[in-house]
């Protein structure tokens, strides 16, 4: 293993400059191997958008994310293509090819579309859109085979000329898995060269490609030494919420929300809109606290305040602050809720379609804010619960059968009481006393420290002492693309030892991660 010292930066300063700087001791690391991770569907309409513009569509289907290690940027890292993945990016690249040569979407172009025919447009165009997309300088070789597919196209099409020729190219372009996957490998040795490093860094703070100023920085070879400063350029633009909302959206899976269902009779208040508004009332919460404030993290578990439109402020009991859209709002202690686990996005997510679930929201607050490890029930397992009774009413009462046979309590014991501190919230969200008629008990402990209902909870988890290194955890693993390295677990420590000095703040993390070696080097394989 190589020792490489670290130093590591405040959020409001310049790497290791002599007011703050206080750069730690030498420290093993032995990272893991490059990624090689297929874009998702958001960050593939980005790379689209950065090339030909924000008017252009990736229409129909293509090959879904996956999750893995909790992230789907991690298991972009891990999926195949399918045989049917390739006919649908086959389908999408000629789509977008024929797109952005109509009228309505030729502003992209370097030269007027009347001059393909002449040698030099012609190459201008396909220099444009080959390095933007494969996001690198091209090589003399592949500049010479989009040639001869240019004049190939333009052979056998000869009505259509030159427009044909850049059609074909562009779709051969965005169909090479130097578009579709993310090269973050290690061309050279051990380090990322220039290019590699641009991308991991964009796609990181941005969600989306570099742009002109990180490839300029890329080109001229400042980077990896002038990384740490631009990223805090990047940070600085309003581009950064996004990356930080695609983080937070990926970590607590608020993509999903486009896919609950909740029962139509049992919840008269379900839908669609309400979904969407519950998916944005969380990602502006999590903006205005940890970017816009560069707040305490723990505070996502204890905020009394949050963004909510009408629809969601008649759910929750309050007053709505503005006519349209969204406003801010307070959360009284006695509508029960506050922080995360009292938006109706983590409720909706972590219940059935016809009633809440402590399991679900116990697992979820585990796995995703704790980084614990929770194992799938046995096969032979009836996971059910029994039907309410008379001696068995509220959910309280008909999970206690989980929590003492031996073969389900190991795991239920972890995840149900947690979930039971949420149960004053229905499926949907909506605060309540009673269950069935019977009163609702809500208090519980998380790992030997009591609470009182979720609102007690949220001050609970927010100094559970997991919740620093988790959240370290998380976002190295979506900075890079893979889960950790028993070789990087000292850097990890000093990564959320870090974090805790500075009060737990999300600027300090990134900018922390982007100084880390792990972030610019990977494991020298043989090649």
């Amino acid at each position: 293993m190589r020792r490489v010292g670290l130093c590591l930066t405040f959020a409001a300063a310049s790497a290791c400059t002599e007011e703050v700087s206080r750069e730690l001791p030498p420290v093993e690391v032995s990272p893991g191997r490059g990624a090689l991770a297929r874009l998702t569907e958001a960050q593939l309409g980005q790379a689209l958008a950065a090339i030909f513009g924000p008017g252009v569509v990736a229409g129909g289907p293509v090959e879904p994310d996956l999750s893995a290690a909790g992230l789907r940027q991690v298991g972009a890292a891990r999926t195949s293509l399918s045989e049917w993945g390739v006919e649908q990016y086959e389908g999408l690249a000629h789509g977008v090819a024929r797109q952005v040569l109509s009228e309505d979407h030729r502003g992209w172009l370097p030269c007027p579309i009347d001059q393909l025919g002449q040698a030099s447009c012609r190459d201008r165009a396909i220099r444009f859109v080959a390095e933007r997309a494969w996001r690198r300088p091209l090589e003399p070789q592949e500049m010479a085979a989009l040639d001869a597919v240019f004049d190939a196209a333009v052979a056998a099409l000869p009505e259509e000329g030159a427009k044909a020729g850049l059609q074909y190219v562009i779709s051969a372009i965005l169909q090479s898995p130097d578009f579709l996957y993310r090269f973050e490998v290690g061309r050279v040795g051990d380090e990322l060269d220039a290019f590699e490093l641009a991308t991991r860094l964009a796609f990181f703070l941005w969600n989306a490609p570099a742009d002109d100023a990180l490839w300029r920085a890329a080109v001229e070879g400042a980077l990896p030494r002038d990384l740490v400063s631009e990223a805090e350029r990047m940070m600085a633009s309003p581009r950064f919420e996004t990356g930080t909302r695609a983080f937070f959206e990926d970590l607590y899976h608020l993509y999903a929300l486009d896919e609950v269902s909740k029962d139509p009779e049992a919840f008269l208040h379900f839908s669609s809109e309400l979904r969407a508004e519950a998916r944005e009332e969380s990602l502006r919460f999590l903006i205005d606290l940890l970017v816009t404030k560069d707040g305490d993290y723990r505070d996502v578990f204890r905020a009394e305040r949050t963004f909510a439109s009408r629809r969601l402020a008649a759910l929750y009991g309050v007053k709505a602050t503005a006519r349209e859209g969204f406003g801010e709002v307070a959360l009284p202690p006695e509508g029960g809720r506050r922080g995360i686990l009292g938006h109706a996005g983590f409720l909706m997510l972590s219940s059935h379609p016809i009633a809440s679930s402590a399991t679900l929201r116990g697992k979820f607050i585990r796995e995703v804010f704790l980084c614990d490890v929770i194992s799938a029930p046995p096969a032979d397992v009836n996971t059910a619960l029994p039907e309410p009774t008379g001696s068995a009413v509220t959910l309280r009462e008909r999970v206690q059968e989980h929590l003492v046979e031996p073969s389900c309590s190991g795991c239920h014991n972890l995840m149900d009481p947690l979930g039971l501190g949420l149960e004053q919230f229905d499926a949907l969200g909506r605060f309540r006393s009673l269950d069935r008629g019977a009163p609702i008990d809500p208090s519980g402990d998380l790992d030997g420290v009591s609470f009182g209902d979720a609102w007690e909870l949220g001050d609970v988890l927010a100094e559970h002492p997991k919740i620093p290194g988790c959240i370290v955890r998380s976002v190295f693993r979506y900075a890079l693309s893979r889960e950790e390295t028993t070789g990087e677990r000292q850097l990890l420590e000093l990564l959320t030892n870090r974090f805790v000095e500075r009060g737990h703040t999300w600027r300090g993390l990134v900018l922390d991660i982007v100084a880390s070696p792990s972030f610019r080097r990977v494991s020298e394989v043989e090649r």
